[in-house]
């Protein structure tokens, strides 16, 4: 870490964040950053390329998973009421939970979905309307869900365990998903532009994702949204503005500006202690309760990232240095390393602290014959292959879960180079949307490879008579 870093003005904030901006060819970017007791905001561009107004402060972003936090805050103020217990299984709070384990469905608990230790899989992708029954129809539908471990065994980022902490909060409160969220957090902490519904959006200055086409050229992704169903995992629309102020507040003690002890100072701070270790993953070292953990040049951070049709957001937090940055973008895939970038840039200039990625070994003719193939979840492909001089990782949502979906998915990723590390069967992919994203393969007994994990997520090696 180099002490002898200062802060910078909001000038060269600007002028890094029109740079990057362009280099990424990113329509529209939003950069906010607590730092000395301040906020300082950095935008450029447009909200739409079809449809452009400047982008600012108060512009609203889909936030995508960064609504993880507010969902496991919100169900934390539960907590603090003695209304829910972490340890308590989750059916308690959700007696309709039906899964395909039986056993699992009485076994998982309330902090097994914060941590995302639940065992469930990714995620289903199915529409359940609009109505204020979404969730309730989307838990009935987890019958259909996997589970890729037995609950409590190991870490495995599942949005569909955040939708159940949904239906948890609706049940205990009597109130909407939606609802609840906006009086135990946004009314209280003044968030005035953080909005789930559509209706909300639309009277307001909002951006719009882009995806490449074949040709490259950006165009804009024509679903806006996630389904209802899937608002606790991530279905946030915010600002920089409201973002920066949510940071202060998991910066604080559990105050809000007008003095109300929403959350006990030790039960805010819990959230930030580690419950479970990550292995090999840019994310971070492991969980506390929903934050991704992680020592950075020597500094602890608390994290989420978020995606979705076209847009990204990156939040991090250095508590022991009341320090914390968010960027927004709209683009997809660039709209990651654009803001991993400008998250990256503003922890040196204002902090000192030099987030850099691990070298890759190089390339091993034997080791890639081992992990070369198809692997997959519920929802997507991963395809590592190998062409004599390097890896390459390609990331694609399936095509019979694209064909039966009724609304627009993102962008697959194409196949980019990626490296081997010298911790054993760990890696990292070192160009194009996914570059920095770091993973492992797990082997079973005999040694062989059967599985990969990338973004906390585990992927089954698919038999290579099927892949």
């Amino acid at each position: 870490m180099n002490a002898d870093s200062t802060a910078k003005s909001p000038a060269e904030l600007a002028e890094f964040v029109e740079q990057a901006a362009t280099k990424f060819d990113i329509p529209g970017v939003a950069v906010g950053v607590w730092a000395d007791g301040r906020e300082v905001y950095a935008c450029h561009g447009v909200t739409s390329l079809d449809n452009p107004l400047p982008v600012d402060e108060d512009t609203l972003f889909q936030l995508g998973s960064t609504t993880k936090t507010f969902t496991a805050t919100a169900l934390m103020r539960l907590v603090a009421d003695g209304r829910v217990e972490l340890d308590a299984p989750v059916r308690r709070y959700v007696p309709e939970l039906v899964l395909a384990d039986e056993r699992a469905a009485d076994e998982i608990t309330v902090l097994n979905l914060l941590n995302h230790t639940s065992g469930l899989d990714w995620n289903i992708i199915v529409d359940t309307g609009d109505g204020d029954d979404a969730l309730a129809a989307f838990v009935a539908e987890m019958a259909e869900l996997q589970l890729i471990g037995e609950p409590g065994a190991r870490a495995s980022y599942s949005q569909a365990a955040y939708n159940l902490l949904g239906r948890v909060l609706e049940n205990v409160t009597g109130l909407t998903y939606e609802r609840a969220v906006s009086s135990l957090l946004f009314e209280p902490l003044g968030l005035s532009n953080s909005f789930f519904g559509v209706a909300d959006v639309m009277t307001r200055r909002f951006a719009v994702g882009h995806n490449p086409d074949e040709d490259g050229a950006l165009s804009v992704a024509k679903e806006w949204r996630l389904t209802r169903g899937n608002n606790p995992g991530g279905g946030l629309a915010s600002s920089a503005t409201d973002v920066v102020s949510w940071a202060r507040f998991q910066l604080g003690d559990g105050v809000s500006e007008n003095g109300d002890q929403l959350l006990p100072t030790e039960l805010l701070h819990r959230m930030r202690e580690q419950t479970v270790e990550l292995r090999g993953s840019n994310l971070g070292d492991g969980f506390g309760i929903c934050w991704f953990l992680r020592e950075v040049d020597g500094v602890r951070t608390i994290e989420h990232g978020g995606s979705t049709n076209g847009q990204f957001t990156e939040l991090l937090i250095v508590p022991e240095r009341n320090f914390a940055v968010v960027a927004l973008s709209n683009s997809g895939a660039d709209g990651i390393p654009f803001n991993r970038a400008a998250v990256r840039w503003a922890l040196e200039h204002y902090l000192g602290v030099v987030d850099k990625d691990p070298e890759p070994l190089p390339y091993d003719e034997a080791r890639a014959r081992e992990v070369v193939g198809a692997y997959e979840n519920d929802a997507m492909t991963l395809t590592v292959a190998a062409d004599g001089a390097g890896l390459t990782l390609a990331a694609a949502i399936k095509p019979e879960i694209r064909e039966a979906a009724d609304f627009e998915m993102p962008a697959d990723h194409e196949p980019a180079a990626m490296g081997l590390l010298p911790a054993k069967d760990e890696f990292i992919v070192t160009a194009g949307g996914l570059k920095g994203q770091r993973g492992f393969f797990s082997r079973e007994v005999s040694g062989a490879v059967v599985g990969i994990d990338l973004g906390g997520r585990v992927f089954n090696r698919v038999p290579a008579a099927s892949a």
